[in-house]
C-alpha cells in the first residue's frame, strides 16, 4: 500500500454526528487516507458512499484501503466545494449524511517534495492538486506586495505580514524565488529578534496563509456551504471539522443562518420574508478532541468540530 499515514481527527465524534443509517447515501467530501471513510463504509448494508478528494495520491491510498467495501463506495476526483455537480453527475438527488475536514492531510504536511513544509527544502508548490494552474511560486513571485499583505494578515493571521511582504518582494526582484527554505530564510530576515526566540517556528503562519491562497481554501468552504445543507435529505446531518478561525467563523455563520430561518428585522410586527429554518444545531458549542485524544495526535489541539441536522 501506499506510504500516507494520516491520524483522524474527532473520528469517534464525527461517526456519532453522522447518525448513519445502514441504508444512507453519504459524502466524505475531504476523503484524504480515508480514516473516517472505513469507519462509515463499515457501517453501511445497501447504502452508499460517494467519496471526493482533489488530490490523486489520497485517492489511490483511500481506494486500496477502502477496497473490502468497495460495493458500497464510489470515489470521485473533484474539489468538495464541487458536491453538487458530483453528486448530479451520479444521479444522486440526496444525501443522508456530508463530512467535511477541512484540514491538510499529514502526510501532505509532512511529504517535503509537496512544498507545504517549511522544515525540508522543496519546490514551491502547495498545491493539494497538482493539476491546479495556481502554485506557491506563483503567488509569492507574481502577486503584487498588498495582496500578500493581506493574505498573509488574513489567513495567517501574521503579525509582521508588511515586513514579510515587502522582503519577499525585494528578494524576487534580484531573482525568483524557488524553493521553501529559500521563502523560509526570507520570512526570518523580516522578523525582529524576539519573533525568531518564540516557540512557533517563524514561518509557520507565513506558509499557512500561503497554502490557504494557492489552494482557494475559504472559497471553496464558502461555495460548499450554499450547497451542501440543500443536498441532504429531512434528518440527513451536516458534520464538518475545522482547523482554523476564519473557516470556523464561515461555517459557524452558514450554519446558525440555516438554522433561524426569518431574516425580517427585529422591528417588524410580523415575517413577511417567508423563510423557514432549514437545519436544527445539533450541538451549540463546537466538539473538541478530549485529552486523551490530544496525547495520541496533538495535531487535533485546533479541531473543531460543528453538526447540523436537516429539517
Amino acid at each position: 500500500m501506499t506510504e500516507f499515514h494520516h491520524i483522524s481527527v474527532l473520528l469517534d465524534e464525527c461517526i456519532e454526528g453522522l447518525n448513519i443509517k445502514p441504508d444512507g447515501i453519504y459524502v466524505d467530501g475531504t476523503l484524504g487516507g480515508a480514516g473516517h471513510s472505513t469507519q462509515i463504509a463499515k457501517r453501511l448494508t445497501t447504502g452508499r458512499l460517494v467519496g471526493i478528494d482533489r488530490d490523486p495520491v489520497a485517492l489511490k491510498v483511500a481506494g486500496e484501503r477502502l477496497e473490502p467495501y468497495k460495493e458500497n463506495v464510489t470515489l470521485v476526483h473533484s474539489n468538495f466545494c464541487e458536491m453538487a455537480q458530483v453528486l448530479k453527475d451520479l444521479d444522486i438527488p440526496g444525501v443522508d449524511g456530508i463530512l467535511l475536514d477541512l484540514g491538510v492531510s499529514s502526510p501532505q504536511l509532512d511529504d517535503g517534495s509537496r512544498g507545504f513544509s517549511y522544515m525540508t527544502d522543496a519546490p514551491l508548490d502547495m498545491r493539494m492538486n497538482s493539476q491546479d494552474s495556481l502554485s506557491a511560486e506563483t503567488v509569492v513571485n507574481t502577486w503584487p506586495q498588498e495582496e500578500l499583505k493581506r493574505i498573509l494578515y488574513t489567513y495567517g493571521e501574521e503579525r509582521y505580514a508588511p515586513q514579510i511582504a515587502a522582503a519577499i518582494c525585494r528578494r524576487r526582484e534580484e531573482a525568483p524565488i524557488k524553493n521553501t527554505l529559500e521563502l523560509v530564510d526570507i520570512i526570518r530576515s523580516a522578523m525582529p529578534a524576539a519573533a525568531l526566540r518564540e516557540k512557533q517556528h517563524p514561518a509557520k503562519r507565513s506558509f499557512q496563509a500561503i497554502r490557504i491562497a494557492v489552494n482557494d481554501e475559504l472559497g471553496s468552504v464558502e461555495r460548499v456551504l450554499e450547497d451542501a445543507i440543500d443536498l441532504l435529505n429531512p434528518g440527513g446531518r451536516l458534520a464538518i471539522i475545522t482547523f482554523h478561525s476564519l473557516e470556523d467563523r464561515i461555517v459557524k455563520t452558514a450554519m446558525t443562518a440555516a438554522s433561524k430561518g426569518c431574516t425580517c428585522p427585529p422591528s417588524f410586527p410580523v415575517c413577511v420574508c417567508g423563510k423557514k429554518p432549514k437545519v436544527k444545531i445539533i450541538s451549540r458549542k463546537p466538539i473538541v478532541a478530549t485529552d486523551a485524544e490530544l496525547e495520541r495526535n496533538p495535531r487535533a489541539r485546533s479541531a473543531k468540530l460543528r453538526v447540523c441536522e436537516k429539517l
